[in-house]
């Protein structure tokens, strides 16, 4: 089968033939119908060899969907032919957050070897895919696999990001969405469907800026060095409640400590590399400060059925596994507005 790896620290991911994968016992294939294009992927090769934790060269793709092709010894509950979106934080399943459905913080993966698929583990970007355990399936049921399977992580992402601070995005409310692209956009959907709050998304590019205002912002402002200024100002020098940073560059995560009001939440999901200092008197009082990752199962079947209301939607681009590489050119160069998908057979 065909399938885009990454084969060697600092190149660029390449289109290879690979022997076609059989399921194990307790194991499950998929044919994939789709599979997302992150700016994590591109945050992991950009790692130097000895920070990866993994060996290569590795299938890319840690957003999927695709039928059910076969099935490993002992697998029950799940039909052949059905489509499914995979969940990507694999856990042990057993240890005490696994135990309570918080798999994206399994006490054991980095003890036991696992790695999420696209991320350490074979990826979603090849025509087949083998999951470990059909707890990591979601039934997709009628949702279109191209257009929602980005919602296994940009829009887990954020609806977990978001979920964290409901108390908080009450009406009245101000929430800062940095970065309109990938994640942002689906966040900001989720914020209207979810909330009440007042949304004021950042970006750089005013063509990300007009998909914000599309799909739901209330204000947009470029993510420039008087961004936070700008902020204040919309809301009459209070600052924001809750701030979900999508970037996480140091640019950005000044912005958000300088927009942040009493009591705020600062939220940093993007991997740029900026950091929030923490102390008294370096933040209004009560700020509270997280990097979440990802989000349960449990959420990931919340996201998807707020999908099938109509109330989120992604802005798609796609591209075949030989365009591949394209994508991910294009991604890096910020030519991508909303998500980039894979098809393969496209």
């Amino acid at each position: 089968m065909q399938a885009v790896q990454y084969r060697s620290p600092g190149s660029a991911p390449e289109v290879v033939t690979v022997p076609d994968p059989e399921p194990g016992p307790g194991q499950v294939l998929l044919k994939v119908a789709a599979a997302g294009v992150c700016h994590s992927d591109i945050a992991v090769m950009g790692m130097p060899a000895d920070q990866l934790g993994f060996p290569l060269p590795l299938t890319l793709g840690h957003e999927g969907a695709g039928t059910v092709a076969a099935l490993g010894a002992g697998v029950e509950g799940v039909e052949l032919g059905a489509m499914m979106a995979v969940y990507g934080p694999w856990g042990c399943g057993r240890c005490r957050m696994c135990a309570k459905g918080v798999e994206n913080y399994c006490l054991r993966a980095k003890e036991l070897g696992i790695f999420p698929p696209g991320l350490g583990a074979p990826g979603a970007m090849a025509e087949y895919l083998i999951v470990d355990d059909p707890r990591h399936l979601v039934p997709l049921g009628d949702l279109d696999p191209v257009q929602n399977v980005s919602l296994t992580d940009a829009g887990l992402t954020p609806y977990h990001a978001i979920s964290l601070s409901l108390p908080k995005l009450v009406p009245g409310s101000t929430c800062v969405v940095i970065g309109a692209g990938g994640l942002g956009h689906v966040a900001i959907q989720l914020l209207r469907a979810m909330t009440a709050t007042r949304i004021i998304a950042l970006d750089l590019s005013e063509e990300r800026l007009e998909l914000a205002r599309r799909v739901g912002a209330h204000d947009t402002v470029i993510s420039d060095a008087n961004a936070a200024d700008r902020i204040r100002a919309l809301t009459d020098g209070d600052g924001a409640q809750v701030i979900l940073d999508f970037v996480g560059a140091p640019p950005t995560t000044a912005t958000a400590a300088a927009a942040a009001g009493l009591a705020a939440d600062i939220t940093v999901v993007g991997l740029g590399g900026g950091t929030v200092e923490v102390g008294f008197g370096s933040l209004p009082y009560e700020t509270t400060v997280c990097s979440p990752y990802w989000g349960t199962r449990s959420e990931l079947i919340e996201v998807l059925d707020i999908a099938r209301q109509g109330a989120v939607s992604v802005h798609v681009e796609t591209f075949s596994l030989d365009e591949a590489p394209l994508a991910y050119e294009r991604l890096h160069a910020g030519e991508i507005t909303g998500r980039a998908v894979i098809v393969p057979g496209s």
